[in-house]
């Protein structure tokens, strides 16, 4: 396994960095500080300031203009900060001007993202998955580290006549990749069979962005005890329940949470795992609608549903945490158009269900809230699918239904 960030154990404080583009409005920047902040929080370190910078394009050299590098560096020095995070991708010589110029450490976000898969994997398949995506996004970035990997090789025969250090390391880490693919594979087809002995019960699946509560539901549906914690990417492991609401059975799947900019090579990694996602009957979209940004959540989760070919699969928007749903009164002379800021909840489910009638739900999965109402929801769909399956048993569904 790859040396992971050392993010030590008393939390390091560290100063985050982000960039107000064409393409990214002021408020959505601030909005992913915020959640990098989250991140970095996740990883254990201690954000104490952001830095935000308007400029059309980043920095080639610094990601940042000159005088806002100058800024960042005086605080620094001055607050004793151990590292920056970066929100954006940086290249390898963004990553060393920045190291030189602030004597800190610094990561973006994709390291970040990396460095807490890395911390959060439990099982081989997903520690050979992140270890793979880590490799990938290393290899790009040879100028600036990874000098030693000679020493993890073979010594004769394996060195080329006059085969540079970075031409070695790169040669290494290719051969690390295609090794890790293959076990990959490996892992691939044992899951295969495991999904294949299952045999043709109706599979569900919680699909949705990081921290919005699907492994709680999944606890309340399954009466398990999976992982769930107010951190992103508690869960990152494919955990199978069976799960049997009234007399009908069928598989209940929670799987990794979606970010934004999450890194490709990661997804790619991953694609075994949402494996699960593809082969699922009926999708259960679970969404924070505490979250003020629950709707580019949405489409966030949905861009990722399409690159894994499962789109087009039946959905069930699940609004989740209503028992968080902040609503800001509008002045009575106020003439202003409604917008998700000043929408009661009331509003919120009537527009949406208006949009998508049967096919969304707001419950609360802490605290139970129209729960019933969910799985008598749930039960109807998976009903539906397992009679396609099993006409002769649709006698046993005819008296049957939740209280």
């Amino acid at each position: 396994m790859i040396e992971r960030v050392n993010l030590q154990s008393e939390a390091e404080k560290t100063i985050l960095v982000g960039l107000i583009t064409n393409d990214q409005p002021e408020d959505k920047a601030i909005e992913y500080l915020e959640e990098l902040a989250f991140l970095a929080d996740t990883a254990g370190a201690e954000p104490v300031k952001t830095f935000l910078q308007r400029l059309d394009y980043p920095n080639p050299k610094t990601f940042v203009g000159s005088g806002r590098l100058e800024e960042i560096k005086a605080y620094v020095e001055e607050e004793e900060i151990g590292m920056a995070i970066f929100d954006d991708e940086l290249t390898s010589k963004q990553v060393k001007n920045l190291e030189q110029e602030l004597k800190i450490k610094v990561l973006d976000r994709t390291n970040l993202i990396l460095d807490i898969f890395a911390r959060r994997a439990q099982t081989a398949h997903a520690k050979t998955q992140v270890e793979l995506a880590q490799y990938k996004y290393l290899l790009p970035r040879l100028t600036r580290m990874w000098t030693h990997l000679e020493r993890q090789r073979g010594g004769i025969g394996m060195r080329g006549p006059g085969e540079t250090q970075i031409e070695t390391d790169r040669r290494i880490i290719l051969d690390k990749i295609a090794r890790l693919k293959e076990e990959l594979k490996h892992i691939d087809k044992q899951k295969a069979t495991q999904r294949k002995n299952r045999g043709k019960m109706v599979r569900v699946a919680l699909v949705g962005y990081t921290n919005v509560g699907k492994s709680t539901l999944m606890n309340v549906l399954s009466k398990s005890e999976v992982f769930a914690e107010n951190k992103l990417f508690a869960t990152l492991d494919t955990t199978v329940r069976k799960v049997i609401i009234e007399n009908l059975p069928f598989l209940l799947t929670d799987t990794v949470g979606f970010i934004r900019k999450l890194p490709h090579d990661l997804v790619e990694s991953f694609k075994s795992t949402l494996d699960e996602v593809r082969e699922a009957d009926l999708l259960l979209h679970v969404v924070d609608i505490s979250h003020p940004g629950f709707e580019e959540q949405i489409e966030v989760v949905n861009k990722t549903l399409a690159e894994l070919d499962a789109a087009s699969k039946p959905t069930i928007l699940v609004f989740n945490k209503i028992d968080a749903y902040q609503h800001v009164e509008k002045d009575a002379d106020d003439l202003t158009p409604r917008t998700k800021e000043n929408q009661t909840l009331i509003e919120l489910e009537q527009s949406w269900m208006a949009r998508m009638g049967d096919d969304c739900v707001f419950i609360s999965a802490r605290n139970l809230s129209n729960l019933n109402a969910f799985k008598q929801l749930v039960y109807d769909r998976v009903k539906a699918i397992h009679v396609t399956r099993f006409p002769y048993n649709d006698f046993l569904f005819q008296t049957y239904d939740i209280d």
